[in-house]
C-alpha cells in the first residue's frame, strides 16, 4: 500500500482530516486521540519506525525539544506523498543540461530528454507515513538542531518558528533525500568570515542569509518555463544548478538557508492575471522578526519597501507552511460540500495583509450586482482571470445576506462564483477594484455595441522596458563604412504603440550605408528595420553590417537579426550602450520611409496569424475569426464597456482578458 493514485490520496486525506474530528466526537474527553495518535494509526507497519524516533527522544530528558519536534514532523507526514523512479531521476537531468547545453534552446534540450529516455509514464505516489525510517527523521532532526544551535543567528528565532520554517525535512512532493549535511558541508564555510566579523550584526538571520547570497560562487539562473515533464519539485540535488522557473530557484534558496540554520518561507500567489501564471519567492525574518523577501538569488528586502511590493497586482498572497492549516480546513468543511482543489489540504496561510499596499480590508459585493440565477453552493469563490478562465484564489460564505472578502488586493479582473459538480458557477459579470480610487467597476454586457481596433492580444505595458529603449534610437545614413560622417534620417521620440511603425526619412539625399544606432543604455534592442526608397512596395536589401556579440553569449540575439524579417526575432548587444545594425545597399539610394519594430516577446498582432475576439457575457462568447492582413484587427458589433479577449490560433500563449475604452486597449 506504498503507493497509490491522486484519488486514493484525496481520499485518505479526507478520512484522517474529518476521522479525527468524528472519532473525538464519539470518545470520552479524557479518551480522545491527537494528531499524532491519528498519525501513527495511518502509518499502517511503519509505525514502529515512528515509535522509535519518539521513544529515542522520550528517553532522554535534555532532548524535550527534540521530541516536540518529532511529534511535530510526524503529525503532518501523513499529508505528504512523492514520486520517484530512475526514468524520473532521468528526465530531471533536464535541469543539469541547460546549465550546461550552450546554444540549445529548453524546448531543444527537453526534446533530446525525452529521444534518450522515451516517453514519461505517470509515476506511483509513495506516502511518507508510511515508508520514512527513524534514521531518516532522526538525521533530519538532529541536524536542524545542530545549525539552530551553533549559528549565531540562532538565538533570535523561537521554537515555533524553528518548527515551521527551519526543521521540515523536505519542501513539497520531492524524493526523500539527506540533503542537510551535503548543503551544511557545502555551503557552510562561505559564512567563516562573517561568523568573525566585528562589523556586521552576526546575530541577525537576514545579515546572515544576504552576506550567503553575495558569497555564492554561482548566482546566474537560467530561467525558462519548459519542461520536459511536469515535475512539481525537483529535489535538492538539481536546483543546484539554478536552471528552470521561479519554482526551482526558490527552493535551492529554501535547502541552503535551512541547510545553515536560516529560518525561511515560500510566499507566492497562486495566479497573476498579468502573466497567466502563478509567481513563488523567499521569505524570511531579521532578529526583530521584521518580514524580507527577495526573488532568489537577489538580496533580502524588507516586504513593505521592496519594489514588487507596490507593483504586482495579485490579489492574494499565501505563505507555504509545513504544517496543515487545519483551523481553515475546518472552516471550509462545515458547510458539507464539494470544496475547489487548492483548499483541499491546505498547507497555506493568508499573508496578504503584509503585502497589502493597494488592498481593501473588506471588499463588499452588493447584492445588486449578482445574477438573479440562485446558486446551490454555501461556499462563494473570488476569482482573477487566468487567460479565459476563472481561477479562485479567496473565499467566504455565500450568504444570501451578505457577500464580502477580506485583505484583497486592488489591480486585477476578478469575479465571484461557487463551485458546484466540478464547476464554478459565476454570481457576478467582471468589476476592478481601482488602485487609486478604490472603486469597484463592474463590466456587463450591455446592448450597446462598437467597432475595436486592436493591435495585441496581451499587455504590451509589459514590455515597456523594450519600448522605452528605443526612444532616442537614431536612423542614420553615410557614405563612409565607418559612419565618421552620417546625416541623421530620424530619430525615435516617442515609445512605439504597435508592431510595425513607420515613418518618413528627414533626408532626401542619397546613402550607401544605413543603420539604426541604439541610444545609451539600451543595448540597441530593436527586432526589425526595413529602408524603403520611394514608391518602392520591398525593402531594401544589402549585406548586413553591425556590431557582434550579443548579451545572452550564444549567438541567438546577434545584430542580424534587425533584418532577418522575423519580427519576433530581436538584437541585444552585449554592451549597454555603441550597438548598431545596418546595411550596406553596394549602391546609392535615397530613403523614403523606415519601418521598425521593437523587441517583444510576440504578443502584438501579427500579419497571416489566425486570431478570435471574446467577450464575456457570463461566459465567454465568439464574435468570430479573423487571419491578420497587417499589424492591426478590426472586429465590428461588439458589446460596449465589456470584457474583451483575444486569442492567436496560430501560436502562442501569452492572452490577457482587457476592456476597449476611448480607442485604446485598456489591460488592468
Amino acid at each position: 500500500m506504498k503507493h497509490l493514485g491522486y484519488i486514493q490520496l484525496i481520499f485518505i486525506v479526507l478520512f484522517i482530516m474529518l476521522g479525527w474530528q468524528v472519532i473525538n466526537r464519539m470518545l470520552p474527553k479524557e479518551e480522545s486521540l491527537s494528531f499524532l495518535d491519528i498519525a501513527l494509526q495511518s502509518a499502517g507497519n511503519n509505525r514502529k519506525e515512528l515509535e522509535k524516533v519518539l521513544r529515542h527522544y522520550q528517553n532522554n530528558s535534555t532532548d524535550s525539544l527534540k521530541y516536540k519536534a518529532a511529534c511535530f514532523l510526524i503529525e503532518n507526514t501523513p499529508f505528504y506523498t512523492y514520486s520517484d523512479g530512475e526514468l524520473l531521476n532521468n528526465y530531471k537531468s533536464y535541469y543539469t543540461w541547460l546549465k550546461k547545453s550552450k546554444g540549445k534552446t529548453p524546448q531543444q534540450v527537453a526534446d533530446s530528454i525525452k529521444k534518450i529516455y522515451g516517453p514519461m509514464k505517470e509515476p506511483s505516489k509513495t506516502r511518507d507515513i508510511m515508508e520514512i525510517d527513524s534514521a531518516y527523521l532522526c538525521h533530519n532532526i538532529d541536524w536542524a538542531f545542530k545549525v539552530w544551535q551553533e549559528q549565531p543567528w540562532g538565538k533570535n528565532i523561537s521554537f515555533e518558528t524553528f518548527c515551521e520554517y527551519l526543521l521540515p525535512y523536505r519542501i513539497g512532493d520531492e524524493p526523500l533525500s539527506y540533503w542537510r549535511e551535503t548543503y551544511y558541508e557545502k555551503y557552510n564555510s562561505l559564512l567563516d568570515s562573517l561568523r568573525m566579523s566585528d562589523s556586521l550584526d552576526i546575530e541577525d538571520p537576514v545579515v546572515a542569509a544576504n552576506y550567503l547570497i553575495s558569497k555564492l560562487p554561482d548566482k546566474s539562473h537560467y530561467y525558462t518555463s519548459v519542461t520536459p515533464y511536469p515535475f512539481g519539485h525537483i529535489g535538492p540535488e538539481y536546483v543546484q544548478y539554478l536552471s528552470g522557473t521561479c519554482r526551482e530557484v526558490t527552493d535551492f534558496g529554501v535547502y541552503l538557508f535551512r541547510a545553515l540554520g536560516i529560518p525561511c518561507a515560500i510566499d507566492f500567489v497562486p495566479v497573476r492575471s498579468y502573466v497567466n501564471a502563478g509567481h513563488f519567492w523567499l521569505t524570511t525574518w531579521n532578529k526583530d522578526g521584521e518580514e524580507y523577501m527577495t526573488d532568489f538569488p537577489q538580496k533580502l528586502r524588507p516586504v513593505r519597501k521592496n519594489w514588487w511590493y507596490r507593483w504586482d497586482d495579485s490579489s492574494k498572497v499565501y505563505r507555504y507552511t509545513f504544517s496543515v492549516n487545519r483551523k481553515l480546513y475546518e472552516q471550509m468543511a462545515k458547510y458539507g460540500e464539494d470544496i475547489y482543489p487548492f483548499w483541499h489540504l491546505p498547507k497555506f496561510m493568508d499573508v496578504t495583509y503584509a503585502y497589502g499596499y493597494n488592498f481593501k480590508k473588506e471588499l463588499v459585493i452588493p447584492l445588486e450586482k449578482l445574477y438573479k440565477t440562485k446558486r446551490i453552493g454555501k461556499i462563494a469563490y473570488l476569482c482573477v482571470s487566468d487567460r479565459d478562465r476563472w481561477t479562485p484564489i479567496d473565499w467566504t460564505e455565500y450568504d444570501a445576506g451578505r457577500l464580502s472578502f477580506q485583505y484583497i488586493r486592488n489591480g486585477s479582473f476578478m469575479r465571484v462564483a461557487t463551485y458546484e459538480n466540478g464547476t464554478l458557477c459565476f454570481l457576478t459579470d467582471p468589476f476592478y477594484v481601482d488602485k487609486q480610487s478604490n472603486e469597484i467597476c463592474y463590466y456587463p454586457s450591455g446592448k450597446e455595441k462598437g467597432d475595436v481596433i486592436l493591435y495585441a492580444k496581451c499587455d504590451i505595458g509589459r514590455e515597456n522596458a523594450f519600448r522605452n529603449r528605443m526612444i532616442g534610437g537614431v536612423f542614420e545614413g553615410s557614405n563612409h563604412p565607418d559612419f565618421l560622417e552620417k546625416d541623421t534620417l530620424f530619430i525615435i521620440q516617442g515609445r512605439p504603440t504597435r508592431l510595425n511603425i513607420t515613418v518618413k526619412s528627414w533626408s532626401d539625399k542619397e546613402y550607401r550605408y544605413l543603420r539604426y544606432f541604439g541610444p545609451p543604455k539600451s543595448a540597441c534592442n530593436i527586432a526589425e528595420v526595413a529602408f524603403y526608397g520611394e514608391n518602392d512596395t520591398v525593402a531594401l536589401s544589402g549585406e548586413i553590417i553591425g556590431t557582434p556579440g550579443c548579451y545572452q553569449h550564444d549567438g541567438t540575439h546577434e545584430y542580424t537579426n534587425v533584418f532577418d524579417g522575423k519580427t519576433w526575432t530581436s538584437f541585444d548587444y552585449f554592451k549597454h550602450t555603441g550597438g548598431w545594425a545596418g546595411l550596406d545597399l553596394g549602391r546609392k539610394v535615397r530613403v523614403d520611409r523606415i519601418v521598425y519594430t521593437p523587441r517583444n516577446r510576440d504578443n502584438y498582432v501579427r500579419p497571416d496569424d489566425v486570431y478570435e475576439l471574446f467577450y464575456c457575457d457570463k461566459d465567454w462568447k465568439s464574435v468570430g475569426k479573423i487571419k491578420a492582413t497587417a499589424d492591426s484587427l478590426v472586429f465590428q458589433g461588439i458589446p460596449v464597456n465589456t470584457v474583451l479577449l483575444l486569442r492567436n490560433h496560430t501560436r502562442g500563449l501569452d492572452e490577457r482578458i482587457f476592456i476597449y475604452e476611448n480607442g485604446v486597449q485598456l489591460w488592468k
